[in-house]
Parts: C-alpha cells; structure tokens; sequence
C-alpha cells in the first residue's frame, strides 16, 4: 500500500501541471485536464515518468520491509480470550485489532443474551458508555475548527442555564478547556442519582440544568485533575447551543455518518435490546453469577456515556483518526487540531495523570504514545486503545461489569509483540508439522491448564487462565522425534518437554520436570 504521505507529494505535483487527480483507496488515478495546453508536451511526459518512476521505486522499497505474519498469535489470542470467558465467567467478549486502515482480526466469544443463549458476533453492539466522550470531543473540535468558539472561552458566557457555584473566589475561569481535560474542579456527576441500580433514574437535559444552582466546584479550576461526566455533558450543551442543532442530530450528521459508522448510535436502542444490543450483565456476586441489568438510557448524560458501538465501528473510528494524521487533508476535523487534542495538555500534580483534549494520553508498553478512552456503564465494559507510533488500535466491549477490558488489549497485543518478522525465520527449518502437538493439557492441581500451540517453526505453551500471557508464553525447540527443549531468555536451551502417544499415535500427555500432563478436552 502506498504511503499516504508520499500520495499526498505526488498528488500536490500533478495538481501542479493541471492535472486531475483521483484517489481511491490509496491508488491514483491521473486525469489529463481538457483545458492543459502543455499535458502532451515532452517535457511534461517525461515530468510524468519521473513521477511514475519514483511511485514503482517506492512501492517495491516498501514491500520489501519485513512483515509479520500474525495468523499464530491470534489463534493463541483466541484460545486465551476463550479461556477467560470461562475462568471469569464474561456473558460475551468481542475484540477487534486495527493495523492503520486495514482490519486484521476481530472475534467473538460467548453470549450476547444468556438467557435466550445467543452468541456474541463482531457485529453486536454495546452500551461504549465514556467513550462517548471521544465523539463529544470531536464535535466540539470541529466548531473550534469552524471559528464558532475558543477552548478559552468561558462555560459561563456560552450556557445561560450554567448556575452552579464557584466555591473558589480565587479560581481561574472555567473553560471548553478544561472541561475537555478534566481539569474545571467541577464535580463529577450532575446532582441525580442515575449510577443507582435497579432503575438507574437518567436524568433529562432540563432536569440537569434545573439543579446545576444546587451544586458547586469541588476545586479550584486548572489545579486537579477530576474526572467528569457533567463536565462533558456541558460540553454537549455547548455544541447544541453553538451549532443551533440538537446534540444527537449534531453527531449523526457530521461525524457518525460521513464515517460510515452505521452501528453507532448516540442512544441504546431499544427495539434491538436483547438480540443485536446485547444484555448487560452485573459484576459477580459472592455466589458466583451474574445477574442482568435493567435497561437504561443516559438521557441528558449522553455526550459524556450514551452512545452504542460494535468494535468493528470503533475501529473504523480509529483508523479515521490513523489516517488524519497522516495527511493534510481536512476529514471531519483538520489534521492538526486531532493532532493537538491527541498532546497532552494535562498533567496533575503527582505526575501520574496525563490527559489531551478528550483524550486519555500515555505512554504505551513500547515507550510510544498511546490515545483513547474506557467505558464503564450498567453491565457493560468496554476500550479503545491506539497506538499512534505503530499505527494499530484496539477494542474491546464485554457486556458485564467487574472486568478490565484494558487487560485484553495488554494481552492481545502482548501476545502480538512476540511475532518475529518473516525476514527472522527466512533460515528456519520449518518441515515438521506441528499442529499435532495442539491442545489442552491438564495442570492441575497446581494451576489449571496449559494450551500447546505451534509458532513458526517452535511450539509455545500458554498457561491458562492469565492476566498476562505475554508473560505467560514458553517457548519450545524441537530436537527430535518428539522431544523440544525450552528456550531461555539468553536463547539458550534448557530442560525438554517430550510428548507421548498412545497405540494409534495419538499424543496423549506430555512429560517435563520428570512429571506427566494429560491431553484433555475443556
């Protein structure tokens, strides 16, 4: 795939020497303009060719870079993903990776509506609760793009409904700013009790401004960092009150639909409730289960955690924001100003909280910037994650609460980080076929199971369940027949792992340490 960047050069030339130019997906189309003059002339042709030229170079200098094959790592990310489901009794789990504009894998595990047991597909849609607060970030961005407001512009001249008091005489104003950052020092929730099971009483826009006069700050502005769903609600306000357009039409029409995004919804909707909007289901109780959770809107909170997604669409969103940033062209928003919301632009005083413009911003495993958002609503979980160094992102959505959906993209892309590049096996002996060697061995009573899977041309064994697989994997040379040898840290090898087979040649266990694990069928 051609570079955009280098598209982008290219393209500025041709329009140079009126020339029409089409792109489409990342390939152009050159169209000579009927009203040039100079397009059949010599100097012109070879002006042409020399662009050509550099286009064939460049692509083959590109395809030339090591690649990495993952079809490995995400049938182990499968098997462990499955696992987990189990061990910690998820309803459902979907995932998507997300390399720059290209899907490279999304599955689906368990059950979108237990009771009626139906699976859990790509396609299901949950409740993405703040992660809202990404489309809610954008549409006001895009009104900063537009000149219609500044991100110092005060909540107080904007909203004439904001009546809520500066407990603070000495604190700075409260602005777009910092309501984008967390930092306004107002409190976290407006003044109604919708966290509260089982009805979870969502109040309505009027409601929340009705009793904006009975709250106060809890700090002085631009001093902490305190995480706000009013904030971002103001900040939904704000859009409708600037634009002149409801807060959900406002959405729609500019960012949800010229991105295709057609399963998100800044709502939870009903008539699908149960079947493509999968249930909700609570943390587990001390007996071991979950219960369902009643449906719920957010109401007037939905520019802060309303809104409904698929991982599918939320990576759609993210290689928007991948492909943004790699251009000069405006797309819903200019290319520098998601760039600028994607800086940090808060850091509280302890130094362990760093946030952008809408955005969570922190370093990633890998040393590079990481951008994104959680969400955490009524029986359901969910994460978007991207790496802008790599240009890879993550989702996760998983229809219960008590559960870290962050923990899987760790361990996903953990599990992704020990792929070698094709160049870094070209040597390797790969005539043995090791798929035989796949399944499930018993651990127990000491742990409680371990899954053997090939990896190139080694074995890897992934103890299960874990928080940690990229910690987890251990990997096996093979020395012959069946026999394979660890291999160390150094890369040295160290004691071996032999498995056996019963009369008809089938394995049946393995031996290491002098001790046996059976093959089983979880």
């Amino acid at each position: 795939m051609m570079n955009r960047s280098f598209l982008s050069l290219i393209c500025s030339f041709l329009k140079g020497v009126n020339q029409k130019i089409i792109k489409f997906n990342n390939q152009i189309i050159i169209k000579s303009d009927p009203g040039c003059i100079n397009c059949s002339t010599p100097i012109f042709m070879k002006r042409i060719y020399l662009v050509l030229l550099c286009t064939l170079v460049f692509n083959f200098s590109h395809s030339q870079k090591a690649k990495k094959d993952y079809a490995e790592a995400f049938k182990l990310a499968e098997v462990w993903l499955e696992a987990q489901k189990d061990f910690e009794n998820l309803p459902g789990i979907t995932a998507a990776v997300i390399d720059d504009q290209e899907l490279l894998w999304s599955g689906a595990f368990g059950l979108a509506n237990m009771e009626e047991n139906l699976k859990a597909q790509v396609s299901t849609i949950c409740s993405i609760c703040s992660i809202s607060k990404l489309f809610t970030a954008v549409a006001v961005m895009k009104l900063y793009d537009e000149g219609k407001l500044r991100l110092d512009d005060r909540v107080d001249d904007i909203l004439p409904a904001y009546k809520l008091r500066q407990k603070y005489s000495g604190s700075g104003p409260i602005t777009i700013r910092s309501l984008l950052t967390h930092s306004s020092g107002l409190p976290r929730e407006a003044a109604y009790p919708y966290w509260t099971g089982p009805d979870f009483p969502f109040p309505s826009k009027e409601e929340i401004d009705s009793k904006l006069g009975d709250q106060e700050t809890l700090y002085p502005a631009s001093t902490y960092f305190q995480y706000s769903n009013l904030g971002l609600t103001l900040l939904g306000e704000i859009v409708e009150e600037i634009s002149g357009v409801p807060y959900d039409e406002y959405v729609k029409k500019n960012i949800l639909e010229p991105l295709e995004l057609s399963d998100t919804r800044p709502e939870m909707p009903k008539e699908l409730y149960g079947e493509k909007l999968a249930i909700g289901y609570s943390s587990v109780t001390r007996a071991g289960e979950r219960e369902k959770v009643k449906f719920f809107n957010a109401n007037g909170i939905t520019p802060a955690a309303g809104f409904t997604s698929n991982v599918e669409d939320l990576g759609k969103f993210a290689s928007w924001q991948l492909r943004l940033r790699d251009t000069t062209e405006t797309e819903i928003l200019k290319p520098s100003t998601l760039k600028y919301m994607q800086n940090v632009h808060w850091t509280d005083p302890d130094w362990t909280r760093t946030w952008g413009l809408g955005f969570a911003v922190y370093k990633g495993p890998d040393g590079g910037t990481w951008v994104g958002h959680g969400g955490s609503c009524p029986g359901y979980r969910s994460a978007l994650q991207i790496d802008l160094k790599n240009k890879r992102a993550f989702s996760v959505m998983i229809n219960a609460s008590g559960t870290n959906p962050s923990k899987y993209i760790n361990g996903i892309n953990g599990i992704m980080s020990k792929v070698e590049s094709s160049k870094e096996n070209e040597s390797v002996e790969t005539e043995k076929d090791l798929s035989e060697y796949a399944g499930y061995f018993s651990a127990q009573p000491w742990w409680s199971e371990a899954y053997v899977s090939p990896w190139g041309s080694k074995l890897v064994l992934l103890s299960l369940p874990s928080d940690n697989p990229q910690e987890d994997l251990t990997f096996y040379k093979h020395i012959e027949g069946d026999t394979f040898r660890r291999i160390r840290d150094d890369q040295e090898l160290g004691e071996t792992l032999v498995f056996e087979r019963d009369e008809s040649g089938q394995i049946i266990r393995f031996k290491s340490h002098g001790n046996y694990s059976e093959k089983i069928n979880p």
